[in-house]
């Protein structure tokens, strides 16, 4: 499986040949497929006339899954049916800068993305696939230096001109901290890693964005579009100050011009086509007014895009086709901010992990929007229009007021704390507003009624992971460990710790440890052992809010109950693994803390042994743990047998989390009290279970 297209090269054939290598699943040349080879938007000529039509955006799937051999299968079938560029998903212990065999990594390997432990999966990761012609986006933020590493030093083996990739690494950690958790060191220097890829970037890769600045998560965590355009735009602004320290004068507006962008666009498209255009008009005056750039190119807002997760259901799964397609017109419809690549979630991954059909049926809206219609025939459809005018006017106005707050503390770095307590709050309103039914989701709070959807039916109408995905990767990582040379291994890290200790880039170190057979874990506890850990903000303030609204009777239930406790309900909320969305249990913590509750939330990334000694510490009435990452059964179970080892059987437990059906049950079976999942949301009704279960006539009667 690992062929090395380097091979062909040192053997007489030119790079050419290695790329007319024929794809097994398609029986064509891979340059065939890819003959309209993929350039950054960026790169385009002058708008072309309304009898033209203009070139498409990107098309892209975000995937990765079980190894990295499965993933390669899964992107060349992908490419073969017309996507344009590669969007790649890695696991969580790849994000957290772990191995696969990490005590953390259990139960994690291969669940949210592809495992990329070293140069070998690297390699089969992008087997076959000719990356001197192809456009790869890769989510990574706390390890894309490394990552970044790993790619370059596969495409030199391919034989590839490493100044003509062209791609993007996500490599923003403030969003992180804020939203989605896949951090690893404090801010200051992981400001400092992101800035280093970036001036190597200019200097080697100049096609290459280094920097994705990412306000996807910010919405998935309730940002507000004022919140999710000030908050992004600051996290560029402190890159770019920092930046400024590093490259030459004159190469600066070219680095500001490589900066891009990921964005959500949700249900609202009016809304969010006006946040689009809003982005594009702000970060055009920042560019000219604070750092200078004349040049129009540079100061152009280069974004793609997800549409919005957070709003798929899981009742009446089949509607989510029609909110991803609206979602898709917000921000392709406006030329003058139309997304340069665009990625679209599955119908049905608020259900599970999405087959192949699945992602090919998103693959297949976009392709359709883009050469079935007439969209790209026509200039900006929205100029002129005084309603889209003055929204776009409002969202700026906003979004320059929270971006005032933020630089009167001293930037996006100081502001983390601030930030991170505005996006609970809004997500709490948000649901607020989805109980009341002041806001409708049809299928949720509304016409809740329908017919059993086909589209579900069957047992494989979800992938599911290889349960033997695991303990393949292990037997690998184990084999790339003992047949590689460590002495060479030993002294790259300590030429990484090095450059890390002195203020040197770090990426010339990182890809000579690509090469000389480091680990993903072994890269990041250098750069933990140098940079020290951190732990962020959890945004929930012991104080309870002042939403009172429609909590009279649960608050009442809960002093009751606490009466006959003698003491305050006491709830834990824990999150077990490395699964970093902590939207649910945030909201769940506030709520619980609102209604009266004594609760102990402590963030993300706690092993089963730290919340089991909580809480005995807490004396806990109910444990809840929440998992999103599809971990929960080994991870619940492993709460549970030390929950029962330490004398703590007796407290009750729920969980949380995107849990099939048949996984609750066996949750159940285990002795989970309660299992919820998204279309779990009204949380007041989790409250009244809560104190059910904290009852002590309710305990003493199991």
């Amino acid at each position: 499986m690992h062929r090395d297209l380097g091979r062909l090269r040192k053997n007489g054939k030119s790079r050419h040949a290695a790329t007319q290598r024929i794809d097994s699943a398609t029986k064509c040349p891979l340059d065939l497929r890819l003959r309209n080879k993929i350039t950054e938007p960026d790169s385009r000529g002058p708008p072309m006339s309304q009898m033209q039509k203009d070139r498409p955006w990107l098309f892209r799937t975000y995937a990765g899954h079980s190894t990295a051999s499965a993933s390669n299968a899964l992107y060349r079938g992908n490419l073969a049916k017309g996507q344009t560029g590669l969007s790649v998903a890695f696991d969580l212990p790849t994000q957290t800068g772990y191995d696969s065999d990490h005590t953390l990594a259990r139960g994690e390997v291969g669940k949210v993305g592809v495992p990329v432990c070293h140069l070998g999966d690297m390699r089969a990761l992008f087997d076959q696939i000719p990356l001197e012609q192809m456009n790869t986006s890769m989510t990574i933020n706390a390890t894309a230096p490394w990552l970044l590493a790993l790619y370059i030093a596969v495409a030199e083996e391919q034989g590839a001109d490493i100044s003509a990739l062209q791609g993007t690494v996500q490599n923003d950690i403030i969003k992180e901290y804020l939203s989605r958790g896949t951090y690893i060191c404090p801010p200051e220097p992981s400001l400092r890693m992101i800035t280093d890829v970036a001036a190597y970037t200019r200097e080697h890769l100049p096609k290459w964005n280094p920097m994705n600045v990412c306000s996807y998560h910010l919405q998935e965590a309730g940002a507000t579009p004022e919140e999710e355009l000030a908050f992004a735009l600051a996290t560029a602004i402190a890159v770019l100050d920092d930046l400024k320290q590093k490259v030459p004068a004159e190469a600066f507006p070219a680095m500001v011009g490589r900066i891009s962008f990921f964005v959500n666009a949700g249900i609202r498209f009016v809304t969010e086509l006006c946040k689009m255009r809003a982005f594009v008009e702000l970060w055009d005056e920042i560019c000219r007014d604070r750092y200078g750039v004349e040049e129009e190119k540079f100061r152009r807002f280069r974004y793609g895009v997800q549409v919005n997760s957070l709003g798929l259901t899981e009742q009446q799964p089949e509607n989510n086709v029609y909110r991803i397609l609206l979602e898709t017109l917000a921000v392709t419809l406006s030329k003058n901010a139309r997304a340069r690549a665009v990625q679209l979630p599955a119908w049905n991954e608020a259900l599970g992990l999405p087959r192949p059909w699945d992602q090919q049926w998103s693959l297949r809206m976009q392709q359709i929007l883009a050469y079935e219609t007439d969209l790209l025939e026509f200039g900006d459809l929205f100029d002129g229009n005084p309603a889209v005018t003055a929204k776009v006017e409002a969202l700026k106005d906003g979004a320059r007021a929270e971006l005032a707050q933020i630089d009167a503390m001293g930037g996006a770095v100081k502001a983390i704390d601030y930030m991170k307590s505005r996006l609970v709050d809004s997500n709490a309103a948000r649901i607020a507003n989805i109980e009341s039914g002041e806001t409708t989701v049809v299928g949720v709070n509304k016409w809740q009624q329908g017919e059993p959807s086909p589209l579900t039916a069957g047992d494989d109408a979800i992938m599911t992971v290889d349960a033997a995905a695991e303990a393949d990767q292990l037997a690998r990582l184990a084999a790339w460990k003992a047949g590689r040379d460590a002495g060479a291994v030993a002294r790259a890290l300590a030429d990484l710790r090095a450059a890390a200790l002195s203020g040197e880039n770090v990426m010339p170190a990182s890809i000579a440890c690509a090469k000389a057979g480091v680990t993903t874990g072994e890269w990041a506890e250098e750069v933990r052992s140098a940079f020290g850990q951190y732990r962020a903000p959890t945004g929930v303030s012991p104080n309870p809010s002042n939403r009172t609204e429609g909590l009279d009777d649960i608050r009442a239930r809960v002093d009751e109950v606490s009466r006959k406790l003698g003491r305050k309900l006491k709830f834990l909320v824990g999150k077990p693994g490395l699964d970093g969305h902590s939207n649910g249990a945030e909201q769940i913590a506030a709520r619980a803390r609102d209604v009266g509750m004594d609760i102990t939330y402590q963030g993300i990334r706690l092993t089963p042994d730290e919340i089991v000694a909580q809480a005995a510490e807490d004396d806990a009435h109910v444990v809840g743990l929440s998992i999103l990452s599809g971990s929960h059964l080994p991870l619940i179970a492993e709460v549970l047998e030390k929950m029962k080892a330490a004398g703590l059987g007796h407290v009750p437990v729920i969980a949380g989390g995107i849990i099939p059906e048949d996984d609750a049950a066996k949750l159940r079976a285990m002795g989970v009290d309660r299992v919820y999942t998204p279309k779990d949301f009204e949380l007041n009704r989790i409250m009244a279970d809560i104190a059910d279960l904290a009852e002590p006539k309710a305990v003493a009667a199991e």
